[in-house]
């Protein structure tokens, strides 16, 4: 069986048991999820919302609507919907990493670090927020921070390519420059695409 065919009978199951139990917040969400996993958008947004109708509390529908508004690009949308599943689950880090990720787009890097903070408190192991937080520290100075969670990242993650990046650019600002070549070797080797220019820059340091 195909996965296209293995996903089309996961929804027909879906379907038979929203026919016997059409208020299960849980089976419209999981119809959803299947649904996104096709790319129907649309279909995907309808079972989202039928989930909340039925399980207000369900966090998780929140987040894959937001999902949905960032595929968009609508990145206010994304943030309301990523909002609300902080409202309904103040403890749930995912929402937050989103949040963050949504505030560095919109160039507002102190609501980016607040809400990657709560993130990382709440899972410190979640490596995407932690880049993003070194990121985000990156961008306002704070070098000594980015280098501490973009450690914090590839201690989770010695793969996370996008890590290794921060730590380069950290490194170099601060004039280690062969700290900075370690890393943009290693983010080269776990297939990040570096600046060209910023090679450049350490080429001479080599």
């Amino acid at each position: 069986m195909s996965d296209t065919e293995s996903v089309d009978k996961y929804i027909a199951e879906q379907k038979e048991q929203l026919a016997r139990n059409p208020d299960c917040g849980v089976t419209h969400y999981n119809l959803g999820v299947a649904y996104l996993s096709k790319r129907q958008w649309k279909e995907a947004e309808e079972e989202f919302f039928a989930a909340l109708e039925t399980s207000p509390s369900l966090a998780e529908a929140y987040v894959q609507l937001g999902g949905i508004r960032m595929h968009q690009k609508d990145l206010k949308g994304c943030l309301y919907f990523n909002q609300k599943a902080v409202e309904v689950r103040p403890k749930f880090p995912v929402p937050y990493g989103n949040i963050g990720f949504v505030y560095m787009q919109l160039g507002e890097l102190e609501k980016a670090v607040e809400a990657l903070r709560e993130a990382v408190a709440l899972q410190p192991k979640f490596v995407q927020a932690q880049t993003t937080l070194a990121s985000a520290y990156y961008q306002l100075g704070q070098v000594e921070k980015c280098i501490d969670h973009g450690a914090k990242a590839i201690r989770v993650e010695p793969t996370f390519a996008p890590a290794y990046n921060n730590l380069a650019l950290a490194y170099y600002d601060k004039g280690d420059f062969a700290q900075a070549i370690v890393n943009l070797d290693k983010a080269k080797e776990y297939g990040f695409e570096v600046s060209p220019e910023f090679e450049a820059l350490l080429q001479p340091h080599r």
